[in-house]
């Protein structure tokens, strides 16, 4: 039995579109998604990105223009304030002069500092472990940490734990019960045991130890993960407030959110500020406004700097592995 002979410039496999019954010059030949939009699909598009732009940026645009208006303003307008009219530093003035609001900016930072560091201190050393394969009792380890994301023990066991260590009133009672993200772990992970292993191995035949194959072989390699956690953990300690409200019964160790918490919601103002806010030299709202956008500020600055590696330290990180 003879077979026939093959054309060595045909294609020995059909085109997808023609597998379908489609020439692949016909519209649909390629799924809906890879098509390019037409004029309609491109006009409302845009006016999607810029609704949801203005979602995001109105509220944004009167908390800093109620900040920086007079009393004039603000009574005019009856509370908040959408168009500018006579702008005045005078709110951000009043909050920073009244030493509250400075030192619980400075208790917040060193916070965010202190807390960022410890965290990706023990993240990285526990990730780093967990990825070598053959560490001992990884997995054991790696599921009890998983199970934690899941099931906590409770609020009041959490109390009772920092109270009989001694921590109540102690600013480490706002790093430690939080000093571990299980998620940001799995993420540093995952990315570590992406690593080539013909590096780390290159580097164990150069007599390279497991602290220099981790500091200069594995970190340098991981920067756009370690940022983007980094900022996620800094995030966290800037944003924290439960955990000073329970902790912490000296109000003048408050962090900045807490402040913020009981100016805004509870209308307490801060020590300082109470007689102008009350004589009506500046008013209220705006001075509220004010610490509101103080505390944006830091978050605002540092994130278009970490905001490149956010695809590829999370993406890369969440799938390598």
């Amino acid at each position: 039995m003879t077979t026939a002979p093959v054309d060595p410039v045909q294609p020995t496999t059909a085109h997808p579109a023609a597998a379908a019954g489609l020439r692949p010059s016909e519209p649909g030949a390629r799924p809906a998604w890879e098509e390019e939009a037409g004029p309609v699909g491109k006009g409302l598009k845009g006016l999607t990105l810029t609704g949801i732009c203005l979602l995001v940026l109105g509220p944004l645009w009167v908390v800093v223009v109620t900040s920086l208006s007079d009393a004039a303003t603000v009574t005019d307008a009856g509370g908040l304030v959408v168009v500018p009219g006579h702008l005045t530093v005078r709110a951000y003035a009043e909050v920073l002069s009244g030493g509250a609001v400075t030192r619980a900016v400075l208790v917040s930072t060193g916070i965010t500092l202190v807390g960022t560091a410890v965290s990706m201190t023990v993240s990285v050393l526990a990730a780093y472990g967990l990825s070598r394969p053959g560490s001992f009792a990884h997995r054991p380890i790696l599921a009890m940490m998983m199970i934690t994301m899941f099931f906590g023990a409770g609020l009041i066991p959490g109390y009772l734990l920092i109270q009989n260590l001694g921590l109540m009133d102690s600013y480490w009672s706002l790093i430690l019960p939080g000093c571990v993200s299980v998620f940001n772990l799995l993420v540093l992970r995952s990315f570590f045991m992406g690593t080539a292993p013909e590096l780390v191995d290159a580097a164990r035949i150069d007599g390279a130890g497991e602290w220099r194959i981790l500091w200069q072989v594995v970190l340098p390699l991981s920067r756009a993960v370690v940022a983007v956690i980094s900022l996620f953990y800094a995030v966290g300690y800037w944003s924290s407030w439960f955990n000073a409200s329970l902790y912490l019964n000296d109000q003048s160790r408050y962090p900045l959110q807490n402040v913020l918490n009981s100016f805004v919601l509870r209308h307490q103002a801060p020590t300082g500020m109470s007689q102008a806010i009350n004589t009506g030299a500046v008013p209220g709202l705006s001075v509220q406004m004010a610490v509101m956008v103080i505390a944006l500020v830091p978050v605002v600055c540092v994130y278009p700097f970490v905001q490149k590696h956010f695809q590829k330290g999370m993406l890369i990180g969440a799938v390598k592995g």
